[in-house]
């Protein structure tokens, strides 16, 4: 990192830009512009390019952030107490589809090795997944995964691991409720995930709400067993816990069989779904990792793979600068359609978006949601728009895939793997040690210093691009050829190599009872 002082101002249009240099600089310090800082400005965070009066307009990106809530001189820091929210963008004038970007070049001859699936999906890892209809069962499942691990799974060195698909919904719910739709599909199609196989199994309880048969799929890909997939604790044959758990035994070594026959195979590039997340965001995620990320998607888009960019309160704020992406007005309508509900569903629990950002990502320099949007959408490159789905649906298409979630990492997480993921890409500037066991996390850090910090945590080092000594062309790249190498299990992510694996958590807006 040099000691010479930098800033960035991204657009011609900004009246402010944020500091480069680890650490902050002090006040006195003279930019080669010839600013000036009146005060110490913190890594990251925002200082005037030119004198602001009170209620002026702070521009980042050529885009309005807010208005100040007070005189700001040239040269002064500008932190999150400084700018007044402004109203979110309305939905009835919105441009629909009017500028979707052409689509570029096919780029041929990438692949990776995965292994092929019945229904035609490939998978980046060889799982055997146990799925679980209610919490109550958890317990029980995680011995048993336990004892798997131990004693079976060394038998079937082609099986990379068995993951107990836990979570706390099933029962105590308001099951046929409108919204009960999205946690049910979202385990529904949790079992269709492509790393998983198509080996599927489910332990239930036997008295829930949930009942299991609702989450076997009816598809030719479970035609490989010829018993029930389902094993109920309740079950009159059980007696007692060592029962039980020796049944979830038997079935899982039926499928370990047949999953350990699997071997990588070459896949096309187009094969793989991969999801992008940004969490731990500071104000250098929408100049480095995050236009990085949308380089490699775009990249991916042309190799003909699908890619998701999701986080519902982290677009919702630049919804003017995705509509006119879309393919197609039913697109641009299906975006608004996810922002309004979600709008409505903050509304109930009287909460709205200023909920959003963290205190982390304040420290980090975001001053607030609209700040943290218009740097979380550079994560989309800048494809067509193709699709939208709602949380928990799977995705049907190839492309740029918009897949309505919460902001939560976990939930996100989740609903990206219930929507086909299998590989995931996640951007951060503050740090986290996140990851999933059903699919690979590539971690890309926004910051050298924190790529420096967590050397063993980090995958990617986006933080070149903000000194100069790497460009966002060239870390796209980078990132492109790291995913094909993951994809093929050449290469561990750091999170599967610690085992870090974070639980998966449904998002569940209907009523518990």
């Amino acid at each position: 990192m040099t000691d010479k002082p930098l800033y960035i101002r991204v657009a011609d249009s900004d009246n402010v830009a944020i500091v480069v240099n680890p650490g902050g600089l002090p006040a006195g310090t003279r930019f080669e512009s010839g600013l000036v800082l009146k005060e110490h400005v913190p890594q990251g965070h925002k200082v005037a390019l030119e004198d602001l009066a009170e209620k002026a307009a702070v521009v980042r990106y050529g885009q309005i952030l807010g208005y100040t809530t007070r005189p700001i001189a040239r040269g002064g820091w500008i932190n999150e107490t400084m700018i007044h929210l402004p109203s979110a963008p309305g939905f009835d004038d919105l441009p629909l589809a009017t500028a979707p970007t052409l689509a570029q070049p096919p780029l041929e001859g990438y692949g990776f090795e995965g292994f092929r699936n019945a229904d035609g999906s490939a998978g980046t890892k060889n799982l055997l997944g146990i799925s679980t209809s209610v919490q109550c069962v958890a317990g029980v499942v995680d011995h048993a995964v336990k004892r798997i691990k131990d004693e079976l799974l060394p038998r079937f060195p082609n099986v990379d691991d068995v993951v107990a698909l836990n979570h706390a919904y099933g029962c105590g719910v308001a099951i046929n409720a409108p919204d009960a739709v999205i946690p049910i599909r979202t385990l529904q199609n949790l079992v269709l995930n492509p790393n998983l196989g198509g080996a599927v199994m489910v332990v239930a309880l036997g008295c829930e709400k949930l009942q299991p048969e609702r989450l076997l799929p009816t598809t030719a890909i479970t035609e490989a067993f010829d018993d029930s997939s389902i094993v109920r604790l309740q079950d009159e044959a059980h007696q007692g816990f060592g029962d039980m758990v020796a049944s979830i035994m038997a079935m899982a070594e039926k499928r370990l069989s047949v999953l350990n026959k699997r071997q990588r195979v070459h896949c096309p590039a187009s094969d793989l779904v991969v999801g992008l997340q940004c969490g731990g965001s500071d104000a250098f995620s929408g100049v480095t990792a995050n236009p990085a990320v949308g380089y490699a998607a775009d990249l991916l888009v042309r190799a003909g793979a699908t890619v998701m960019f999701s986080e519902v309160t982290e677009v919702r704020d630049a919804i003017h600068l995705l509509t006119p992406r879309a393919a197609t007005e039913e697109v641009a309508r299906a975006l608004i359609r996810e922002m309004d509900w979600y709008d409505r569903y903050l509304a109930g629990g009287s909460a709205d978006r200023s909920a959003n950002p963290s205190p982390g990502n304040k420290k980090g320099g975001l001053s607030n949601v609209v700040e943290k949007a218009l740097g979380s959408i550079a994560k989309s490159g800048t494809s067509p728009i193709v699709g939208v789905l709602s949380p928990g649906e799977r995705v049907d298409r190839k492309g740029l895939i918009y897949a309505a979630t919460p902001a939560s990492d976990f939930v996100c997480g989740t609903l990206q793997l219930a929507s086909g993921m299998n590989i995931e890409v996640f951007t951060t500037g503050r740090g986290t040690p996140y990851g999933l066991a059903m699919a690979p996390v590539i971690k890309v850090a926004t910051r050298t210093s924190l790529a420096q910090q967590w050397h063993d945590l980090m995958d990617l080092d986006a933080g070149r691009i903000a000194t100069g000594t790497a460009t966002i062309e060239e870390v796209g790249w980078e990132l492109f050829r790291l995913i094909l190498e993951v994809a093929s299990g050449r290469k561990k992510t750091w999170a599967d190599n610690w085992g870090l694996h974070n639980a998966l958590t449904l998002f569940n807006p209907a009523p518990i009872t």
